[in-house]
Order: structure tokens, then sequence, then C-alpha cells
């Protein structure tokens, strides 16, 4: 059981976009997305910039990805339990976000404070998906 956690952890973005069960991507991708806001803390530690500025930039292309997926499904939000568990993923990842924005440097939070928004933007729409009525 735990060695299939870690395969399933240890995935990129590139793996994540070739599942072809749209669902399971949109899971897979917000997975990843949490992966990479620990390999962005565990980056910025130990001083490696660059590869701490294309870790939070894959959490909000992850993020985004899931977004797409979930939308390319072409199911009713209201009706979908994997919109409603996109929803409450990304608000954990915003809240990650934010204490990893507290944790940073001057220098790498406005990269930081822009994932955090592209990241926002995401949710508030997840939500007016979910909370719309059906179009007629």
């Amino acid at each position: 059981m735990a060695i299939a956690l870690v395969i399933l952890l240890a995935f990129d973005l590139a793996a994540v976009k070739s599942e072809p069960d749209l669902n399971k991507r949109s899971e897979m991708a917000l997975l990843n997305a949490d992966e990479k806001i620990d390999a962005t803390r565990q980056d910025y530690q130990a001083g490696n910039t660059k590869a701490e500025a294309a870790d939070i930039q894959e959490v909000g292309a992850s993020v985004a990805l899931c977004y797409a997926s979930l939308q390319e499904t072409h199911r009713a939000p209201r009706k979908s339990k994997y919109y409603k568990l996109a929803e409450l993923k990304v608000s954990a990842l915003m809240r990650r976000l934010s204490s990893l924005l507290e944790d940073v440097d001057f220098e790498f939070r406005p990269q930081v404070e822009a994932v955090l928004k592209s990241v926002s933007d995401i949710h508030d729409q997840l939500i007016a998906d979910i909370m719309s009525r059906k179009k007629q």
C-alpha cells in the first residue's frame, strides 16, 4: 500500500496530462500541485531558486489542468462529485500557499502571490460552477 502511494505521488505534470480519464486526471493534477508545494518549500529551504520558481509555477499549472479536465467532462458541476472534491482540495491548496507566502523571502513573494491569485480565481470559478443553475 505504501509503495502504491509513493508511485502515485512520483508523477509529473506530463504524466498527469496523459491520463485518459478526465476525472482521474483532475484528481492527479491536484495531487501533483500538493506535492509541488512541498517541493517548493524544500527548494526554498535549500536555497535552490531555479527549482523553487519552477515548482511554484507547476502548482498553478496543475490546478489549471484540474479545472480544464473537469470542464472537458461536460458533466453538470452541481451533480459531479469531482467538482465538489476539487473545490475542497483547491481550498486546502490555497491555505497551504498562504502559509508558504508567509514563510518565503520578500524576493520570492510576488511569484507565490501570482500563483495564489490564479488558484483563488479557479476556486471562485469552481464555486460559481457548482452553485449555478443549469443553463437552458
